[in-house]
């Protein structure tokens, strides 16, 4: 049975941005090393965190551009080269380099993140792009669970740099991949050589905005549980090693919970009480985690729920765009999303430090959960109402 184009090349984007989170996860999993060897602090660390999504603040919308002007493709190869880059400039020992290191493979990153999400949109709009939009969302937490199992015993037994290199070298593999088996499709909407030029209604702006806000608070709820919690679960007793794979099940059950999600999504109709139940319902558990004496029961509730709202907040920007926009619209949606994810672990982590409690961030975790639930109604409501 021969596979349609259509899934062999969703693979192609699901291992380039699987190798995107891979890299993302260097910094997280690797915090105590960090902490100690570099001599930062937990807002420091957050700081580095968030740096990988800053520069999509100012250059998520300028990508959409780049990708009408230049073609969707070309901008994503250049942006892998830059997080190859990037990635083995952190390896070097030296504060201002890491920093440094961190933002430019961040920039790349804008890229992977505007783009790739388009180019599954172009394949599968009229398809079945719920499920698409699942499986696709789930590389993101297989590179993140990924580097929760490989970067602590890697970085304890070679030093945190080879971690940083590591990350390079399979960002780089991926470049070699897409650059041989990726092409677009043949009904895309054409691009290539378009002026740079923004044609967005007022309703595409207001859509695509609150789209960006819930998608952006959500993944930041979420970086912020699982870089935050391994030091949680080493206060309650747990060796780093283990809290470290402890928390690794958020990743790992959220790679079979979203696809499942949007399986469910495709047949029950009902996604708003599926994104809405997931989100409160990973704000509870969240809240709880800082509460309890045994902490796996909430968790557990985390972990189950938290894939829920996944795929089906990807289904978002179909709802909110024309065919002909969606370069842009991708580009003013992963715009809120960076500034989110570029904030809020350095609140989080500011939070830490202040407080002195480790149960801080998740706290904060679930506020941004919350804060999800009520964009997506705002955006209901929007939809419903303005033309």
């Amino acid at each position: 049975m021969t596979v349609p184009d259509r899934w062999r090349m969703l693979l192609v984007l699901f291992l380039a941005r699987t190798s995107m989170a891979y890299q993302f996860q260097t910094v997280p999993s690797d915090g105590p090393f960090l902490v100690d060897h570099l001599g930062i602090g937990f807002a420091q660390l957050g700081s580095l965190i968030g740096l990988y999504m800053l520069p999509g603040i100012l250059i998520a919308l300028p990508g959409g551009m780049l990708a009408q002007r230049f073609g969707a493709e070309r901008v994503v190869l250049s942006g892998l080269a830059l997080m190859v880059f990037g990635g083995a400039l952190m390896g070097v020992d030296s504060v201002p380099l890491v920093f440094a290191g961190r933002l430019i493979s961040g920039l790349g990153a804008v890229f992977i993140n505007v783009l790739m999400t388009k180019m599954v949109t172009d394949w599968f709009a009229g398809r079945e792009i719920v499920a698409a939009m699942a499986l696709f969302v789930a590389s993101w937490p297989l590179g993140i669970a990924l580097g929760l199992l490989s970067f602590p015993p890697l970085a304890a037994a070679h030093g945190w740099p080879v971690v940083m290199q590591a990350g390079a070298v399979v960002v780089a593999l991926c470049f070699a991949v897409m650059w041989l088996v990726y092409r677009p499709p043949p009904d895309a909407p054409a691009e290539f050589g378009h002026g740079l030029q923004i044609d967005l209604s007022r309703r595409e702006w207001l859509l695509i905005s609150l789209a960006g806000f819930i998608w952006g608070v959500f993944n930041a709820g979420y970086v912020i549980l699982i870089s935050f919690l391994p030091e949680l679960f080493v206060q309650r007793g747990y060796s780093l090693p283990e809290a470290s794979r402890v928390v690794s099940v958020l990743a790992w059950a959220v790679i079979f919970t979203v696809p499942l999600a949007g399986y469910l999504a495709e047949h029950i109709k009902r996604p708003n009480m599926m994104m809405i139940g997931g989100f409160l319902s990973v704000a509870a558990g969240a809240a709880a985690l800082s509460l309890a004496a045994a902490p796996i029961i909430p968790f557990a509730v985390v972990a189950l729920m938290v894939g829920l709202p996944a795929g089906l907040i990807m289904s978002l920007p179909a709802q909110a765009l024309r065919r002909e926009n969606r370069s842009i619209g991708m580009g003013v949606f992963y715009t809120w999303h960076f500034a989110a994810m570029a904030v809020l672990p350095v609140l989080a982590g500011t939070a830490r430090d202040l407080s002195a409690s480790a149960a801080a961030p998740s706290l904060f975790a679930a506020v941004t959960m919350v804060a999800a639930a009520l964009a997506l109604i705002a955006f209901r409501i929007a939809q419903a109402r303005v033309n």
